[in-house]
């Protein structure tokens, strides 16, 4: 009984380690419909297309906190994130457009950095709550024409001004026609916009997900 216990230990250790160790790490499935995947699994969205433009804001210091707050710029979601998004942009390119990338999940130690540096729920949520981004069900982006210029949606990504709202009235045709577009496109894909940023939308499926941790190595 013993010796049988010496073995069993070694075991042990190793299936603890190796689960912990998954719950730390994020992952990177290349099969979309994979039935092996869950759909609440965080997979790399750079894994299943190469159709999107990216310009992850927080891992850069071109953002409102003016500091850089990821390690490195991956834009990691929720499967079930990834299959909709991927089938709004078919969307988009169909008319001459894709979707460009500013953030997406992020885990919540992330978030606490956040409201450390910006303790203020007007702009970055309160990580007691935890947000959508949280739960890997947020992105936010724009659009970008062929040439891969913006369009112009009257204020830049997180302008915390009236300016940003949908519902802004004080703005050109251009500008209502083009976050219009984004917006009509976006909630037919299953996604709810958000008033008073006209970047930011939430999958309407992964509202009730659990707030997240989970990270994402740096390559």
């Amino acid at each position: 009984m013993l010796s049988y216990f010496k073995l069993l230990v070694p075991f042990c250790i190793f299936f603890c380690c190796t689960s912990c160790k998954s719950q730390a790490i994020l992952s990177d499935k290349l099969e979309l419909n994979s039935s092996a995947t869950n759909d609440t699994t965080f997979v790399n969205l750079k894994e299943y297309t190469s159709d999107f433009v990216y310009d992850m804001k927080y891992a850069t210091e071109d953002n409102f906190l003016k500091t850089k707050v990821y390690d490195c710029a991956e834009c990691f979601l929720r499967l079930k994130t990834v299959k909709a998004l991927i089938e709004a942009n078919k969307k988009f390119i169909e008319k001459g457009y894709k979707i460009k990338i500013f953030d997406c999940y992020r885990p919540l130690d992330i978030q606490k950095k956040m409201w450390t540096i910006v303790s203020n729920p007007k702009y970055v949520a309160n990580p007691a709550k935890g947000s959508i981004h949280n739960r890997g069900g947020a992105v936010d982006i724009t659009l970008v024409d062929s040439s891969g210029t913006e369009l112009d949606m009257g204020t830049t990504f997180d302008f915390f001004g009236i300016e940003a709202s949908h519902n802004y009235p004080k703005v050109s045709e251009v500008v209502k026609q083009n976050r219009i577009l984004l917006k009509t496109l976006m909630t037919n894909s299953g996604f709810n916009s958000f008033d008073s940023e006209w970047w930011h939308y939430n999958l309407k499926s992964g509202l009730n997900d659990k707030v997240s941790n989970a990270k994402w190595d740096c390559k």
